[in-house]
């Protein structure tokens, strides 16, 4: 797999390839992707092989500006028109009704498609020079810690995919905000972000966070969002995630302390912490850019089973604690 630089040049060798039907790993603002030709199904079907993602899993579309959105949709409301004038560009996702210029493999065989418009320069500039709108999900196996560098996506789709344009580390660190819209005027959180309840409350008054970001969806239920029906973001070591004090947190550690055990705590915790560990973190920004590296680190290092201290349910501390239920399988000690 070749590393493309951030040069004109390089960037129109990684457009051609998308514009031919290829698969390339691009950096986003939220996490690095796997870009081809949201409108192409043989490109699309080639980022389901790639990643072995199950095809009822929706991908996202990421354009150049909102005003493109009406090519690819059958309704666009009010309310996301005042949405993406205030978020986007950003990492913000509405879920529209789409039209056939989006294949149902795209879609996940759905009549919705989650439209976004990147701020990330990168896959900005992608998109404009290949004219393409294009689906970029996380560029890792599927249900593996999503890729904040160029190097975790040469780990894992190295021999896969024929390119990675390396743009730095990632400025988030966890994916989009995925939001759909009901009655007009109210929005309903389906993968929670660095664009937070909160800040769509600025927009909307009316925000529900659905039951699926804290909870599996029920037998049979249809996932409208990517990272919703499947267990995701998961290391090879067994995840527990605690909802404790330290001082609790530390003594259950204590009781369940063996070889290959470790810790995932807060910046903040480390000082009398007397087990092995990893932190990530001190504040709730903090954890959404280390959460996946950390995670990834710890299969680097062989851990068995890695005990997390659960990061709060406010602000973007929901993202972060929406990707570690799904990493542990919604496996939750509540002390």
């Amino acid at each position: 797999m070749e590393t493309l630089l951030l040069t004109e040049k390089q960037l129109d060798i990684a457009s051609k390839l998308i514009t031919d039907g290829e698969v390339v790993g691009i950096p986003t603002e939220t996490v690095y992707g796997l870009g081809a030709d949201a409108s192409n199904e043989n490109a699309v079907r080639k980022i389901f092989s790639a990643k072995g993602r199950p095809a009822d899993n929706p991908l996202i579309v990421h354009l150049a500006d909102f005003s493109q959105a009406v090519e690819y949709t059958s309704y666009i409301p009010e309310l996301a028109y005042r949405l993406a004038e205030k978020f986007m560009p950003g990492a913000l996702t509405i879920v529209l009704p789409k039209n056939d210029k989006i294949p149902a493999v795209t879609s996940g065989g759905l009549d919705t498609v989650g439209i976004r418009v990147p701020s990330h320069p990168v896959i900005h500039r992608l998109i404009e020079l290949s004219g393409r709108p294009i689906s970029a999900p996380s560029a890792n196996k599927s249900g593996y810690p999503s890729p904040t560098t160029a190097q975790h996506v040469m780990r894992d789709m190295n021999g896969i995919i024929p390119a990675v344009i390396d743009g730095g580390e990632c400025q988030y660190g966890v994916e989009s905000t995925v939001i759909a819209l009901e009655n007009e005027d109210t929005v309903r959180i389906l993968r929670p972000g660095c664009i937070t309840k909160e800040m769509l409350m600025t927009v909307s008054e009316n925000v529900i966070v659905d039951k699926a970001v804290l909870n599996g969806l029920e037998n049979g239920e249809k996932a409208s969002s990517p990272g919703m029906k499947y267990k995701h973001y998961s290391p090879l070591a067994d995840i527990v995630m605690v909802e404790s004090d330290l001082k609790s947190f530390t003594e259950y550690v204590g009781k369940h302390y063996h070889e290959g055990v470790y810790a995932l705590i807060f910046d903040g915790d480390k000082e009398n912490f007397p087990y092995r560990y990893m932190t990530y973190g001190a504040d709730s920004l903090q954890q959404a850019q280390q959460i996946f590296r950390r995670l990834r680190e710890l299969d680097d290092i062989h851990a068995e089973k890695v005990y997390v201290r659960s990061p709060e349910t406010n602000g973007v501390g929901l993202a972060v604690y929406n990707r570690l239920i799904r990493a542990c399988g919604f496996e939750v000690i509540r002390l």
